[in-house]
């Protein structure tokens, strides 16, 4: 009898997570979530956002449950979806040591040594993985003509900082030494990466300074990066709290890859962790006013700095490391980084990051690319290949790509 009493008990926990869940999530996220009225197909975007929310609460709760971390589960689901394949591209899956990776190669052959790009995903540290990023590996292997290798790096709650960047070092490394075997032109080596793997994209090219013996990079694609944890108050920070990175997820982001504890939140997010000596250093760097008035104008306002909270300080600290925030690496590293496509999303709640690194890099003379898209959010990119929830944005980000590596 007892046996049957935990049955049904057990049952009715699955089914609440099932049924229950679902609906409380499209109820609360599909008509409550703010979407711009200048972003195109909003219902399309209302819908893919709940998918996104329902991943995240399901993964929580099984957190909870002590199952498995949200980030696993999470990555689990994506990673069910089947893998495109295309005729014109070879993919085989590696390691390069104990990071597995993916390389993509044209499958005509070629008389001459091909560009070769080095892709970082996005997710945030928790999401994403060489499956999700996969569509977008293979339309630029195909359409640029380039040897693609996308790196899989360690991830969250498991491996927080700076395990990220550890991984796609030591696995760009593994590749710039081996670029005879894969093809690949040493003169036409590109990193890229899409938020947090566009972050990745600007360590890493700063960090291969100190490399000389290694083919240098010959250019940089960074997608909507994550280039700072150290202003929260900035115009997009304020105008931006919209699929698909609300702040309630930035701030889960930041907080676990740093193993900060979240009761600094607050303390971050008001500036009250960093002394006035080192906002006053950053300034001429991260200061609003270089960010254009144009992006100012859905409800930016300027905000006091909370007076200074030492503890907090203590706590926070990592966010200084330039591992963390390479926008704030000194003229004489950023002088040195080099050519840019910087791809920027009006409606992310990251585009101040791009409009700063834009700025960094054009006041020291690097050469700059910059695409802007007008309806765009944070993540559209690995929509372009996703049938009914493709976002036409997308395929203008994958062009502006193409066309830069193409034109190197």
């Amino acid at each position: 009898m007892v046996g049957l009493l935990l049955l049904w008990a057990s049952l009715l926990v699955v089914g609440g997570l099932l049924v229950g869940t679902p609906l409380w999530v499209f109820c609360r996220h599909f008509y409550l979530v703010d979407i711009p009225a200048d972003i195109s197909h909003p219902k399309k975007l209302r819908f893919y956002h709940c998918i996104f929310e329902l991943l995240m609460t399901w993964g929580l709760l099984l957190e909870r449950l002590h199952i498995c971390s949200m980030g696993q589960f999470v990555r689990f689901i994506h990673d069910l979806e089947p893998l495109k394949k295309d005729p014109d591209v070879v993919v085989t899956d590696l390691r390069f040591g104990t990071i597995p990776v993916k390389l993509y190669q044209p499958r005509n052959s070629s008389s001459t040594l091909r560009r070769g790009v080095v892709f970082y995903h996005g997710g945030g540290g928790f999401f994403g993985s060489l499956n999700t990023h996969h569509d977008i590996c293979l339309l630029l292997c195909k359409e640029s003509d380039s040897v693609v290798l996308s790196i899989g790096y360690r991830k969250m709650p498991e491996f927080k900082f700076p395990v990220v960047t550890n991984d796609c070092f030591a696995a760009t490394v593994y590749f710039l030494r081996s670029l005879n075997m894969f093809g690949v032109d040493p003169g036409q080596v590109v990193v890229c990466g899409d938020s947090v793997g566009g972050g990745v994209s600007v360590v890493l090219c700063q960090q291969l300074l100190d490399c000389p013996q290694l083919p240098r990079i010959r250019a940089q694609v960074v997608i909507y990066p994550s280039l700072h944890g150290l202003d929260f108050q900035s115009p997009s920070n304020q105008q931006n709290n919209v699929p698909m990175l609300p702040r309630h997820v930035v701030a889960r982001c930041y907080l676990c890859y740093l193993n900060i504890d979240p009761s600094w939140k607050k303390d971050m997010i008001s500036g009250a962790n960093l002394p006035p000596e080192i906002r006053e250093k950053y300034r001429k760097w991260l200061g609003h006013d270089n960010i254009p008035e144009r992006f100012k104008q859905r409800g930016y306002r300027p905000k006091p700095v909370m007076p200074l909270n030492d503890a907090a300080y203590r706590e926070t600290r990592l966010v200084l490391d330039i591992g963390m925030s390479p926008l704030v690496a000194e003229d004489k590293v950023m002088s040195q980084m080099p050519e840019a496509l910087i791809v920027s999303c009006e409606y992310d709640y990251l585009l101040d990051h791009s409009l700063l690194y834009k700025k960094r890099l054009e006041d020291l003379g690097v050469p700059v690319t910059w695409c802007h898209v007008d309806d765009g959010f944070h993540g559209v990119l690995v929509t372009v290949s996703k049938g009914f929830l493709h976002f036409p944005c997308s395929r203008k980000i994958m062009d502006a790509i193409v066309d830069f590596i193409k034109g190197l």
